[in-house]
């Protein structure tokens, strides 16, 4: 089968098409997918620009839509037809995070091999149903930044209607977020370098939008669109650059959900603002395949669709990676094979 690895030690032009063997027949408690589409995301490119380093010959990519070609003995939950989508991690099936899903040992296209190729056979757990209707590369990109949308705002932050929600940016997880956010009737706040991309937000519910580089302490300016109220919300996507910022635009005993590693991996925390805030901040890492279960099935009953920038073939992975690096994406970049 055709697939897509990084070689060591990482970088762009280290990825390489292979002609690998084929996976086989399911084994007990095993399904096997015909892979169609995968989504970007950016721990997805730190494995293969070599900012995470990995086995050589790693086969990429965390997210994964496909349709179930073979089930193994005793698997109930999946049958031959099946349209599909995968965990990021597989080994958490629900409840809290634990001990083994604080590193990425058992995510797919990091610790072990990911789905930038044509057939997977793992264990029925490593998936769960697509949204009925839904196109392979809409559904692929559940995996990573959907669930941490709505892990983010929905599970962990239990947004309610008329609430206030600080979006960080354009990318996957972000506009999201909004869709997210609007169908549950919140009023969205959302920050950009770029007016066009800012345009683009308005035109999908964004209440009030702000270019942070015309206006660089955004946190204030977050205060005065909402007489002084703050964001209940923010998903907060950059880290150490952007925190001090989502700090001062939170509300008093608002949700910061750190989601975010963009600007860098330490940085400096305005303690003592945080505490007079009497704020929250959550890191949290994707979720739990319960938890993608709950998402798929809001999915379902409201009229939302992914948000998708530009689809690649699977030989063009390493220049769909680049237009994600230049930041050019609004919402998702997808590869379709």
């Amino acid at each position: 089968m055709k697939a897509v690895v990084v070689r060591s030690p990482g970088g762009l032009d280290h990825l390489e098409i292979r002609d690998l063997p084929d996976p086989g027949a399911p084994r007990p408690g095993q399904i096997r997918v015909k892979l169609h589409a995968t989504s970007l995301n950016y721990h997805d490119l730190l494995v293969a620009n070599g900012g995470m380093p990995t086995a050589d010959g790693r086969i990429l990519m965390a997210d994964a839509a496909g349709v179930v070609e073979a089930v193994g003995e005793g698997v109930m939950e999946f049958k031959t037809g099946d349209a599909v989508v995968s965990c990021f991690f597989p080994q958490w099936r629900d409840g809290l995070p634990f001990a083994g899903v604080t590193r990425f040992a058992e995510t797919p296209g990091d610790g072990i091999d990911g789905f930038a190729c044509e057939y997977a056979v793992r264990q029925a757990s490593a998936f769960t149903l697509a949204p009925r209707g839904w196109r392979h590369a809409e559904a692929a990109t559940i995996t990573t930044a959907g669930l941490t949308a709505w892990r983010a705002l929905i599970v962990n932050g239990s947004l309610k209607a008329g609430e206030k929600v600080l979006l960080l940016g354009t990318g996957g997880v972000s506009i999201a977020a909004l869709q997210l956010a609007k169908t549950m009737g919140a009023e969205v706040l959302q920050t950009s370098s770029s007016n066009e991309k800012l345009k683009r937000a308005s035109a999908l519910g964004a209440d009030h939008t702000i270019n942070y580089r015309e206006t660089p302490e955004w946190g204030q300016k977050v205060l005065e669109l909402t007489r002084g109220h703050g964001a209940d919300h923010v998903v907060e996507v950059g880290g150490p650059g952007t925190l001090a910022q989502s700090i001062t635009a939170i509300s008093p005993g608002g949700h910061i959900a750190l989601i975010g590693v963009l600007t860098g991996q330490q940085g400096m925390v305005p303690t003592l603002q945080l505490m007079a805030r009497q704020a929250r901040i959550q890191g949290l890492i994707v979720g739990s395949r319960r938890q993608q279960q709950d998402y798929v099935a809001a999915l379902e009953q409201n009229d939302i669709r992914p948000i998708i920038d530009r689809s690649f073939a699977l030989e063009e992975l390493a220049d769909a990676f680049r237009m994600q690096q230049d930041n050019r994406h609004f919402g998702k970049i997808v590869v379709e094979w």
